[in-house]
C-alpha cells in the first residue's frame, strides 16, 4: 500500500475544494485520480489545465482519445486505461478500436493509425521522433499544429499515469466494468506481428 490518500471534497486541502467540486460537477462523482493529486494542489491544477488544454486541440474528441489510451498503454496505467476505455466509448470511437488499443494492435482506419503510430514514436523514442516518423504522419494529412497537439497529449497522459503509478490509485467502481490489466497488454502483443523482428 502506497499511503497516498485519496481525498473527498471534505478532507481535500482548501486549495484543491474548488477544483475537486468542479471535477464531481464534469463527471457525477470524484475521480479517485483527482482524490490523490488533491494532495498537492499545484499537481491538481497543472493536471487539469493541461487536459482543458488539450481538449481544445484540433484534434477530434476520438483521436485524442486515441493519443491518451496509447500513453496509458504504454506506460502500463491500469487505472488510465480503464478510464480512458469509457471516455471513448463516449467519445464514440468503434469499440472495435477501443478493443485495438487496448492490447496494442493496429487499427483499421489508416489516419487513425497514422496517429496510434506516431504517439508511440514519440513515446518509444523520448521525444526524437525522426523526420520520418513526422512526415509518415503528415501524409495523412496531419499537420505541424497536431504534432505539437500530440506531445500536449503525451504530457498531460503521463503525468497521471505516473501519479498512478506511485500512489497505487485504487479504480474507480465506475471504470469497473472496462478494468485493463497489463495481462492484456501482453496478450495482445503476441498476436500482433513486431514489425522490428525482435
Amino acid at each position: 500500500m502506497s499511503g497516498f490518500p485519496v481525498h473527498t471534497l471534505e478532507s481535500a486541502p482548501a486549495a484543491s475544494r474548488q477544483m475537486l467540486q468542479a471535477s464531481t460537477d464534469r463527471f457525477g462523482f470524484l475521480p479517485n485520480l483527482m482524490g490523490v493529486m488533491a494532495e498537492a494542489p499545484a499537481t491538481l491544477q497543472g493536471y487539469l489545465a493541461l487536459g482543458e488544454a488539450f481538449a481544445a486541440t484540433s484534434l477530434t474528441p476520438v483521436e485524442q482519445q486515441l493519443v491518451l489510451l496509447t500513453v496509458s498503454r504504454h506506460n502500463a496505467c491500469a487505472y488510465c486505461m480503464a478510464a480512458h476505455s469509457a471516455g471513448a466509448a463516449m467519445a464514440g470511437m468503434d469499440q472495435e478500436d477501443v478493443q485495438a488499443l487496448r492490447t496494442g494492435a493496429s487499427l483499421r482506419d489508416p489516419g487513425l493509425e497514422a496517429l496510434r503510430l506516431f504517439t508511440l514514436s514519440v513515446l518509444e523514442k523520448r521525444g526524437w521522433a525522426s523526420r520520418d516518423d513526422q512526415e509518415a504522419f503528415r501524409a495523412h494529412g496531419y499537420t505541424h499544429q497536431q504534432i505539437l497537439e500530440v506531445l500536449l497529449g503525451v504530457s498531460m497522459k503521463t503525468l497521471s499515469n505516473y501519479v498512478n503509478h506511485i500512489a497505487g490509485t485504487p479504480l474507480d467502481e465506475e471504470f469497473s466494468a472496462v478494468a485493463w490489466t497489463p495481462e492484456e497488454e501482453r496478450a495482445g502483443a503476441a498476436t500482433t506481428p513486431n514489425p522490428t523482428g525482435a
